[in-house]
């Protein structure tokens, strides 16, 4: 696929680390929130609650954090207002990044992020600028050996996939928004264990890092955003040389 991303690979890895530490659990608890004031605690009414809970129980989050969550939506008193936001730059190297927000703070959360885009040599940019190289799309992860991708990528395509791709012991399915639960369904009905399924943005070209200093920038820039509470997700087209990855990790 024309527009593949090392950082969706490299965000992968890092969740995992980051759901070990429960430091996933405060972005999840405002999705879920969020999705409750929006559509109602019925997942079969409301999507988007639905996959907030899946990637939450997938991390591990104990159903008594998510229950009470859910309960404090539903409430009078729903707990804080949070606005979703959406902010767009580019990172050393020409990387166009976006970054989604749920904050209840606009001012905080704009210079929080502009911070972290300066420190790394980066810079944010007015609403649009990159946008417009993203696609909103269904992507699934799949943690799979070398050995197991071909097969996996037909199990993919008989699915209901429109494209898969193999890097680095992970295998990336997109779909488009619509059929996201239904080819994650037919994975799981085929035996294949889903990492996490999520509407992602989807970069259509990507740019090349052949330098290490430059890659290494983008990938503390892109951490340090991650890291900030009031971001959800974060995105970015850049991709490595297989010289850098090495060295990078």
């Amino acid at each position: 696929m024309a527009g593949h991303s090392k950082w969706a690979n490299i965000k992968h890895k890092k969740g995992r680390q980051d759901a070990k530490k429960g430091k996933l659990f405060t972005k999840f608890g405002r999705e879920i929130m969020v999705a409750v004031k929006m559509g109602g605690a019925d997942t079969a009414l409301n999507p988007r609650l639905k996959l907030a809970l899946q990637k939450a129980r997938a991390a591990n989050m104990p159903n008594d954090n998510i229950n009470r969550i859910i309960q404090k939506a539903l409430g009078d008193d729903g707990g804080a207002n949070y606005e979703e936001l959406t902010y767009e730059g580019y990172g050393v190297g020409g990387a166009a990044v976006m970054v989604d927000v749920l904050t209840d703070n606009r001012n905080r959360a704009a210079g929080e992020i502009r911070h972290a885009f300066d420190k790394f040599g980066g810079n944010l940019g007015e609403t649009g600028c990159v946008g417009w190289m993203f696609e909103t799309r269904g992507q699934i992860l799949v943690d799979a050996r070398p050995d197991q991708a071909d097969e996996l990528t037909l199990t993919a395509i008989e699915a209901g996939a429109d494209d898969v791709e193999y890097d680095d012991g992970t295998l990336t399915l997109y779909t488009a928004q619509g059929d996201l639960e239904s080819v994650r369904e037919g994975l799981e009905a085929a035996g294949v264990t889903v990492s996490s399924a999520e509407i992602a943005k989807i970069a259509q070209t990507s740019v090349m890092i052949d330098d290490l200093e430059t890659a290494q920038k983008l990938v503390k820039m892109m951490d340090a955003l991650e890291d900030n509470d009031d971001v959800q997700d974060t995105w970015s087209n850049f991709d490595f040389t297989d010289e850098i990855s090495g060295k990078l990790s």
